[in-house]
């Protein structure tokens, strides 16, 4: 199995403290501590991914390889993240996961739309958050080869 570089990062756009913090520990439990960043808001999303602000040091806050992408979130929301991101040449061909407590039919179709790469639902038992942490993981950081950027 190909192991993720340590230069390699996940991108977690979340806002609910609680459900932040038990990704922090899904991303212990499958090695990936080290590779999260995690910002709170749709804007916050958007100046990591430009690289603006303090988030111009690519070495400290280096361009994701994955980004889980919530929904509901303040300032901007997710859709129009996604949205931004496919629409800028040199983040385009960002992996993006909606990772959302929602199973609306239409935020489904809309990420889809906008081009999202999957759409999972948040799992409410830890056990199953692990599972999916473990599989997010493997996919898209281990077996996935990640699209060049810009």
């Amino acid at each position: 199995m190909v192991r993720m570089k340590s230069s390699e990062t996940i991108l977690l756009v979340e806002d609910e403290e609680a459900d932040v913090m038990l990704m922090k520990l899904a991303f212990a439990d499958a090695g990936l501590a080290g590779a999260a960043q995690i910002v709170s808001d749709g804007r916050e999303a958007l100046r990591y991914l430009r690289g603006e602000g303090k988030y111009a040091d690519r070495q400290k806050f280096s361009l994701p390889r994955l980004v889980l992408l919530d929904l509901r979130l303040p300032y901007v929301p997710g859709l129009e993240v996604l949205k931004a991101i496919r629409a800028d040449t040199q983040l385009c061909r960002l992996v993006v996961v909606v990772l959302t407590s929602s199973a609306l039919e239409q935020d489904v179709k809309r990420a889809y739309d906008l081009g999202a790469n999957s759409f999972l639902s948040k799992p409410c038992l830890g056990s199953d958050r692990q599972k999916m942490v473990n599989l997010l993981r493997e996919y898209w950081m281990d077996r996935n080869i990640a699209p060049p950027m810009g």
